[in-house]
């Protein structure tokens, strides 16, 4: 029990001292990679032993409720000997290292960031024996999935920070006294005093057909909702509350191209939307999450849907409740991953005004 103490104490330092971690001189080139990956590098027998099982239940959560499955990450592996050349600059890369010189009692874990690329997190655990390695690997994997977990929408948000659509910018700032980051080719294709709706660019992701192994290109499409209603007390931020203003507006709002349908909230209790209190990048507006599905309903014919990430709050000035929230439709054999992410980074980056 004791060395439990000990060990797990030991571990809240080094993560309390992750900022701290070794930052070097990089190419001043971008991450490559896919959003949603980790890069595991280490030799083929421990890849190939019970840790990789505890890697996958830690590092391979499942961003909830939806259907199919979104996982917030992949584990993928390289040798230590075969780690050179570009690969060196994946955005997400986890070392495990057994050192049998190490004198050290516990094992180590440590963060560096910005290492062979800019907005790159690498992360090294390291032991004098495999038993020490499977230990941390058992029980410190939940920080450092934290850590992968929270700079992945970062980097989506500083890129779209870094981007500029003045105009945009100048409508939401006026009509809601917010400000977002928005990819550059983003539009507005519904714009009311208390509602818009923005496409965001349409991206290709590579579809599987499964039982086949061939792939093609589909369309994923993504958007953001903002709306506002006013504010009258907190129980407005009640899951219930939330949802039936949710489909209120949307109702109104967000029609389909059939008449009488329009984007609904899916009820079904395998994808029942879940909500936390969360707040924004620079943690100065406080808030609740929502994520969830929605489908185009209204009438009792089959329709499209897809998933949906909100994020709503109240504006000190305007006293209004503000809803954030994006929505991604695409085919469910593609990965969701990557539309999520950016949905995610963009209700990050709200700012007051």
């Amino acid at each position: 029990m004791q060395y439990k103490v000990l060990f797990f104490s030991f571990l809240t330092l080094i993560f309390f001292l992750f900022a701290c971690g070794g930052k070097y001189k990089n190419s001043g080139l971008n991450v490559t990679g896919k959003v949603g990956e980790i890069l595991v590098v280490c030799d083929q027998a421990i890849w190939d032993s019970e840790l990789k099982a505890n890697l996958d239940s830690q590092l391979t959560q499942f961003i909830m409720p939806y259907f199919p499955d979104v996982t917030t990450f992949e584990l993928i592996h390289r040798k230590t000997q075969n780690f050179d050349g570009a690969i060196r600059r994946h955005r997400n890369i986890l070392f495990l290292e057994i050192d049998s010189e190490r004198k050290e009692k516990f094992g180590h874990i440590q963060s560096r960031k910005d290492v062979w690329a800019n907005r790159q997190l690498v992360i090294d655990v390291k032991a004098k024996d495999y038993n020490q390695l499977l230990e941390l690997c058992m029980n410190g994997m939940h920080a450092v999935h934290a850590q992968f977990d929270e700079i992945e929408w970062e980097r989506i948000m500083f890129n779209f920070q870094s981007q500029e659509n003045r105009h945009l910018e100048n409508k939401i700032k006026k009509n809601f006294g917010i400000k977002l980051a928005l990819p550059d080719a983003s539009t507005i294709v519904t714009s009311r005093p208390n509602f818009y709706r923005l496409e965001l660019p349409t991206a290709s992701r590579p579809i599987e057909f499964v039982g086949t192994g061939t792939q093609d290109i589909g369309s994923v499409l993504t958007g953001i909702m903002i709306y506002q209603y006013d504010f009258i007390d907190s129980s407005q931020f009640l899951l219930d509350n939330l949802l039936k203003a949710r489909d209120t507006m949307l109702r109104y709002n967000v029609p389909y191209e059939t008449d009488g349908l329009y984007m609904g909230t899916q009820y079904n209790k395998f994808v029942f939307p879940e909500s936390n209190a969360t707040s924004n990048f620079k943690k100065n507006i406080k808030g609740v999450e929502v994520r969830g599905m929605f489908q185009f309903t209204g009438k009792d014919v089959h329709s499209t849907g897809g998933a949906f990430w909100a994020f709503h709050f109240l504006h000190p000035k305007s006293k209004k409740l503000i809803c954030i929230s994006g929505y991604v439709d695409a085919p469910s054999t593609t990965s969701w991953t990557q539309s999520l992410r950016e949905i995610q980074a963009i209700w990050k980056s709200v700012e007051i005004l």
